[in-house]
């Protein structure tokens, strides 16, 4: 069984950190209606969040793409596994990830997305691992920048479990 270590950023920290984004997206897209994007399954609970402090007209929709399976390393292949149900041509289309680290997900996902024609396409993450990336990424909205550690918590999982924390832990795979 692996345990969770440390506390790397708290319940309070994501709660403020969600309602800056929020504001940050408001400003860029005032008047504007907009169509949340989250990525299943780790960005359920930070897309949730997320939308509820947005004051825009909001429309949300899931994919699910898969690169990991029970592995914490990214095997470099992706699948969609539950497309959009939502045409989004013409649409302002905000992908909402739980963390990017390698980018080659989100990179199929953008370039796939792109194919559909939306008036602007941004990404929004609540965590990035700038070190772990192998292919260039323009990410609009960052939540927070963090060290290259396996993290849990706020719907992010390790084999299906710790999604239900409410804060952001570090698992130690030694215990």
């Amino acid at each position: 069984m692996h345990t969770v270590s440390e506390t790397m950023i708290t319940t309070q920290q994501l709660d403020e950190k969600v309602a800056e984004l929020a504001g940050m997206i408001e400003r860029d897209f005032e008047g504007e209606h907009i169509l949340l994007i989250g990525v299943l399954k780790g960005a359920c609970i930070f897309v949730s969040d997320l939308m509820r402090k947005i004051n825009l007209d909001v429309s949300l929709d899931f994919m699910s793409v898969s690169s990991y399976g029970n592995s914490t390393k990214s095997s470099g292949v992706v699948k969609i596994l539950k497309d959009l149900d939502m045409e989004i041509e013409n649409k302002n289309v905000i992908i909402v990830e739980d963390i990017i680290d390698t980018g080659l997900t989100l990179k199929y996902l953008t370039e796939n997305l792109m194919s559909r024609k939306p008036k602007t396409l941004k990404i929004c993450t609540l965590l990035d691992k700038p070190q772990r990336r192998k292919c260039h990424l323009d990410v609009d909205y960052i939540g927070f920048t963090i060290e290259d550690k396996f993290i849990v918590g706020y719907g992010i999982d390790y084999a299906e479990l710790y999604r239900n924390l409410p804060y952001i832990g570090v698992v130690d795979k030694e215990k």
